[in-house]
Order: structure tokens, then sequence, then C-alpha cells
């Protein structure tokens, strides 16, 4: 009898698909993930920013019931909540996952609701780290919309990384403004309303401000402090997914 095969270990399954795809068309990175390598245990998670129509269009197209994650952090744009609806009927997706912060750590650490005021690290430990955490907790991989021209910090980011024991995928990461602003425009996708205004990346409205221009698309996330990530795609998360024995 042939020996079983030992299953890959993530670090060693991010680098083998990113040498398979990392070159393909998003479109089909995505359907690989879906049908394929982490058929029924892959999500996507949105932000629903200035361009999350792109990546959730292309996850309609090959599956409507790739759950979507989304992370209501108390501290949204109203547009945002509104963008979110919006495009959930836009294209038919069926499985709409939001994950909140603790109620006990606001309770606890930002009870006046003022904490990113005085320590920025710790409000998003508490109301993006944490419940994301808990958010993908359940799948062996998902789909961000990150892409490298997005800033200096994320020039080499690969198309697979493994965060844990679990696969991040980024089918966007090659993709270029340009390459975005085409697809929306071919498929006729509604864009976040605040782009209008000047917000290139859009998260908290306390700490999200206009992108002035020949300013890389993030600058306006935390203006003026040396703070470029959140922490949801940096060690922070698999920290968090550690500490719940996941």
């Amino acid at each position: 009898m042939a020996a079983k095969q030992r299953p890959l270990d993530a670090e060693t399954q991010a680098a083998e698909l990113d040498s398979l795809y990392a070159e393909k068309p998003p479109l089909e990175i995505i359907e690989q993930a879906v049908k394929r390598d982490f058929a029924g245990e892959v999500a996507a998670v949105s932000s629903f920013g200035a361009d999350s129509a792109v990546l959730l269009h292309m996850i309609a197209t090959v599956d409507r019931s790739v759950p979507i994650v989304f992370l209501d952090t108390g501290k949204h744009f109203g547009e945002t909540l509104d963008y979110r609806d919006a495009l959930i009927a836009d294209f038919g997706l069926t499985d709409l996952r939001i994950v909140t912060p603790e109620q006990a750590a606001l309770d606890r650490d930002d009870p006046d609701g003022k904490l990113h005021l005085s320590d920025t690290e710790a409000c998003c430990a508490i109301r993006k780290v944490e419940p994301m955490a808990r958010g993908v907790e359940p799948f062996r991989a998902w789909f961000t919309g990150r892409k490298r021209f997005q800033a200096t910090t994320r020039a080499a980011l690969p198309a697979f990384e493994a965060v844990g024991s679990r696969i991040r995928i980024n089918p966007l990461a090659r993709w270029s403004a340009a390459d975005l602003a085409d697809y929306m425009r071919t498929n006729g996708l509604r864009e976040n309303p605040l782009v209008a205004y000047g917000y290139l990346s859009i998260g908290c409205f306390p700490c999200t401000q206009p992108v002035k221009p020949g300013e890389d698309a993030r600058s306006g996330r935390w203006a003026g402090q040396a703070k470029t990530e959140c922490g949801i795609h940096l060690s922070g998360l698999d920290r968090s997914l550690n500490n719940s024995s996941i």
C-alpha cells in the first residue's frame, strides 16, 4: 500500500500556489481556489472600499455563494455601509457575514469611543484585528483585494501568502489602477461614492482623509503617522488566530 501523502504546511502550499498561479488572470486564480484548491473552505474579506466592486464581481461570476466577510468596526462612513448593501444586491451574493468588535473589549478599553485619538494601534487591535481573526477562523483560505501599487509596503505582495496555518489570496496583486478602472467601466460597476471626494482608500472615518494629488492611494489612512496598516494584513492577525487556539 502506498504511503499516505502528508498535507503541505501553509508556507509550502502558498509558495507552490504562487509559483503556479501568480501570473494568471485574477478570475482564473479565484476560480482555481473556489472550485479546486479550497473548495467549500474559502471566503472573501471585503472592506467595500474604493474599488471593492472588482473583486466581488469576479467572485460572483465564479460562485455567488462564496462567503463575504465584512468587518463592521462601528466607525465606518455611512456611505460605505450603503455601498456594501448595494453591491451585495447588484451581484446577488448570498452569504454576507458581518463581524464586529467584542462589546466587552470596547467597554473595557474604549468606553467613550475615542481610543483612536490616543492610540490607533490599540484601537485597530480591538476593532479590526481580533474580530477579523474570528471572521476568517472557519476557513482554510480567504481572498483580499490588496494590490501592489497601493503603497510601497505592498510593492512585493504575492498572490498567495501563508497566515499561520491558512492561506491569504490576493488575486489582484499585479493589477494597476488603470486595470481596475477599465474593469469597472467595462462591467458597469458602481464605485464607493466617497471616491468622488478624493478618498482612494477607505477605512474608518476618524482615521481616513482624501488623498492629495501625486500621493499613493493609502496616504489618506492615518495621515501624519508612521502607521500604514491596521494590522489585519500583518502578523497581528496571525497572533490573534493563534491566541484563539485556531
